[in-house]
C-alpha cells in the first residue's frame, strides 16, 4: 500500500506537469507566428499582451493558489483540470486583441500556474526523506512534454489549423485528466505524508507562514536566482521566430534543438534528484544557474545552427535544477505546513517573471536590440544575482526550534 501510494503520487504529478504544457511558454511560442499574422500585430504588441495577461495570472494566482493548503487537494485537482480544458477552448475563439488577452490570462494562470503549483505542492508536502526524487521524477512529465510537443507541433501545424488543435488539446484535458485525479489521488488528505519516512528535522523546523518569509531577506536573493530561469527562457521560448530569423536558422532548427533542452533537463532531473535528498537543496542552489550563465555566452557570441543545440542544452541543465529546486528549497528553509501559501506567491513570481521577460524581449526587439545584445543584458543579471546568493550561501539553513 505504502508503494502503491507513492507511485499513485508521484504519477500524478507526472501527469499535470505533462498538462501544464498547454500553458507553457515554450509551448504558446509555438503559435506565435500564426496569431500575429491572423491579428496583424507586431513582436512587440504581442509581447506587450502576453505579459500583461501573464501579470494578470501571476496576482491572481497568488490568492487562488494558497487555497490548497486548506481545499481537499482531488476537489482542488478537479477544479483546475476543468479550468485548464475550458482555457483551451477559449484559446481556439481568438479573434481579437482583447480575446487574445483573455485567452493567454486563462492558459498561463491554469496551464503553467496552477497545473505546476497544483503538482509540485501535493509532492512536496507529502514526501519528506525523499523528496528530490520524486520532484525529479514529477517533472520528468514536463520534460517529456518538452522532447515531444515541439516537433509535433510543427508539424501538426501544416496539417490542421492551429485553432482546431486547441480544440482537441480541450477535449484532451477534459477526458483524461478527472480520471486520472480520481484514480490516483481521490483519496489523498491535507495530512497525508510518506510512510515511514518522518524525519525528526521537520518537528524541530519552524515552520514559516507566508507573511513572515516576505520579512526574510534571503528570500528575495533566492528569488533573485530562481526568477533568472523562467524570464530569460520565455523570452527565448516566445520569441523564438524572431531569434531563428535573426540567426538564419531553418525553420525546424529550434524545435529539434528543444529535444537537446529536454534530454539535458532529465538526465539533470535524475541526477538532481538524488543529489539534493544526500546534500540538500540549499548547498546545490549556488550551482543552478551557471550553466544558464555559460548558454547566454554561447548565444552572444556564436551565430551557427549548432549554436541553438548547444543554447538549449545548458538551458536545460539549468532548468532541470531549477525545476526541483523550486520546491524542496522553499520546503527545507520555510517548512511545509504552509508549503502551498508559500509556493503560491512563489510560483505567482515565477509567472510575473515570465510576463517581465517577454516585455522586456518584446521591448527590445522593437527598439533594435539584436539577439547577442539581448543575451548579454541577460547574462548581466545571471552574473549579478549568483554573486549575491554566493555572499549568502551559509545563511540559509532553517531554523531550528
Amino acid at each position: 500500500m505504502f508503494n502503491s501510494m507513492k507511485f499513485k503520487v508521484i504519477l500524478f504529478g507526472f501527469i499535470f506537469t505533462f498538462f501544464s504544457s498547454f500553458g507553457q511558454s515554450y509551448f504558446l511560442g509555438l503559435f506565435n507566428s500564426s496569431i500575429r499574422e491572423a491579428l496583424s500585430i507586431s513582436h512587440g504588441q504581442f509581447g506587450s499582451i502576453y505579459a500583461s495577461a501573464t501579470l494578470c495570472s501571476s496576482i491572481l494566482l497568488i490568492w487562488v493558489g494558497k487555497k490548497i493548503d486548506d481545499i481537499n487537494i482531488f476537489k482542488f485537482a478537479l477544479f483546475v483540470t476543468l479550468l485548464l480544458s475550458f482555457s483551451c477552448f477559449f484559446f481556439s475563439k481568438i479573434s481579437s486583441i482583447s480575446f487574445l488577452f483573455i485567452a493567454i490570462f486563462l492558459m498561463r494562470f491554469s496551464g503553467q500556474g496552477m497545473m505546476s503549483h497544483t503538482a509540485t505542492t501535493t509532492i512536496s508536502r507529502y514526501f519528506t526523506k525523499s523528496r528530490g526524487k520524486a520532484l525529479s521524477t514529477c517533472w520528468f512529465g514536463l520534460s517529456t512534454a518538452e522532447f515531444i510537443l515541439p516537433v509535433l507541433m510543427v508539424y501538426l501545424l501544416t496539417l490542421i489549423d492551429w485553432k482546431n488543435l486547441w480544440i482537441i488539446f480541450s477535449i484532451l484535458v477534459f477526458l483524461i485528466l478527472p480520471i486520472v485525479s480520481f484514480f490516483l489521488i481521490k483519496n489523498l488528505s491535507l495530512d497525508s505524508r510518506e510512510i515511514n519516512n518522518e524525519s525528526n528535522d521537520e518537528i524541530k523546523i519552524k515552520q514559516w507562514r507566508r507573511i513572515e518569509v516576505i520579512k526574510d531577506y534571503r528570500f528575495y536573493i533566492v528569488c533573485l536566482n530562481m526568477l533568472a530561469m523562467p524570464w530569460i527562457f520565455t523570452g527565448f521560448a516566445v520569441f523564438q521566430s524572431f531569434i531563428q530569423t535573426s540567426k538564419g536558422w531553418g525553420p525546424y532548427i529550434i524545435a529539434q534543438s528543444f529535444m537537446y533542452y529536454s534530454i539535458f533537463s532529465v538526465l539533470t532531473l535524475f541526477v538532481s534528484g538524488f543529489l539534493i535528498d544526500k546534500f540538500t537543496s540549499r548547498k546545490l542552489l549556488i550551482y543552478m544557474n551557471i550553466p544558464l550563465l555559460i548558454s547566454v555566452i554561447v548565444l552572444f557570441y556564436f551565430d551557427s545552427p549548432v549554436t541553438a543545440f548547444i543554447f538549449l542544452g545548458l538551458v536545460g541543465i539549468s532548468n532541470g535544477l531549477a525545476n526541483i529546486l523550486g520546491s524542496s528549497t522553499w520546503a527545507e528553509i520555510y517548512g511545509v505546513k504552509h508549503i502551498g501559501s508559500i509556493k503560491a506567491l512563489t510560483t505567482a513570481l515565477m509567472v510575473f517573471a515570465t510576463a517581465f521577460g517577454t516585455a522586456l524581449f518584446g521591448f527590445l526587439i522593437d527598439v533594435g536590440f539584436s539577439v547577442s545584445e539581448i543575451a548579454a543584458v541577460a547574462g548581466i543579471y545571471i552574473f549579478v544575482s549568483l554573486i549575491l546568493l554566493f555572499l549568502i550561501r551559509k545563511r540559509l539553513n532553517p531554523i531550528i526550534i
